[in-house]
């Protein structure tokens, strides 16, 4: 509902998705930085279309498509929830889809570059510490939540929520291949087995096997030097540096909320926040950053009083109300 000329009108459902597509194109353009990088990126991957289209490669094809997709996915959720993503998560989040779908997927870096795929699930433990940051932040912010929680509880919910991300894509990763055999559990070759399975005494006691240098299936030799572990490794892998990454950006906000200007200017340049005007925006952020300094102090200051800018300083609460006026 809108108020046109002081009378209610009601949107159709037509013109509610047309005005919510108009938003995300408005959202795409609102950083010049962000839409260039998006723009680039975007005619990298109809190119790369175009070419895999032309060597018959229809399944990339259809990975490209999903990454065009992909990329309007943040400016999306932005306009569903009303939220900002700074400039610089923005890019980062476009850089990983097109590093993790057109060069991991589309150009084989998975397994032309050994550590294509450690480096990209370190890089989505950090980011994903950086969403779930940012969210408690709000919550923690928010008038209508009746407790405040210290550094500790807000680092250790952001942990948890980016290896709960971490685990869930694992378990997606275990459906495609299992349902699908797809192989997104990349499988590793190994030169010692230790498995109750293989104890000819069939007794609960691991049965090693060292120096193993051929595997045979139905009598056929593979000629992959050694085991082939199914997926097992890369999974421990990939969750153990999605730990290592949420756990390095739980420290950066935790200092962060302490007062350390380095990892604070870090941790709110990755800070989701509620949508408004730039120079709104802004003062907000700097508000934010205010409040957990005077939280850390112990100094709270009354309405009213005049600061050494020689301006009347608010507290957050009146601030965050005028904001949300319309």
């Amino acid at each position: 509902m809108i108020r046109l000329n002081g009378e209610k009108y009601f949107m159709t459902a037509r013109e509610k998705r047309k005005k919510f597509w108009d938003d995300v194109n408005l959202e795409m353009r609102r950083h010049k930085g962000t839409f260039f990088v998006f723009m680039i990126l975007r005619i990298l991957v109809v190119v790369s279309m175009i070419r895999q289209f032309m060597l018959g490669n229809y399944e990339s094809v259809m990975l490209c498509v999903l990454t065009l997709l992909l990329f309007v996915a943040p400016m999306v959720v932005q306009v569903r929830l009303n939220v900002d993503f700074p400039q610089i998560l923005e890019v980062t989040i476009l850089l990983f889809i097109y590093a993790a779908e057109i060069l991991g997927e589309v150009n084989s870096y998975y397994t032309a570059i050994p550590y294509w795929d450690i480096m990209l699930h370190t890089l989505n433990g950090f980011l994903c510490g950086a969403i779930g940051f940012s969210l408690v932040i709000c919550l923690d912010k928010d008038e209508n939540i009746f407790f405040r929680m210290s550094p500790v509880l807000i680092v250790t919910v952001s942990f948890c929520f980016s290896m709960t991300i971490g685990v869930l894509w694992e378990f997606f990763e275990y459906t495609m291949d299992h349902v699908f055999l797809m192989d997104m559990q990349k499988d590793t070759v190994v030169h010692t087995v230790s498995s109750v399975v293989l104890n000819p005494m069939r007794v609960q006691r691991p049965w090693i096997i060292r120096d193993i240098t051929e595997m045979s299936i139905n009598g056929t030799e593979m000629g992959v030097g050694g085991y082939v572990d199914l997926g097992l490794i890369d999974t421990m892998e990939d969750l153990f540096v999605n730990f290592i990454g949420a756990l390095t950006f739980s420290i950066i906000g935790w200092l962060a909320l302490h007062g350390k200007r380095r990892e604070r200017i870090i941790a709110m340049g990755l800070a989701v926040v509620p949508k408004m005007p730039e120079q709104e925006l802004a003062a907000y952020r700097k508000r934010l950053e205010d409040a957990e300094m005077r939280k850390l102090k112990g100094v709270e200051e009354e309405p009213g009083t005049v600061g050494r800018d020689g301006t009347e300083q608010t507290a957050l609460k009146e601030e965050t109300e005028k904001i949300r006026e319309p």
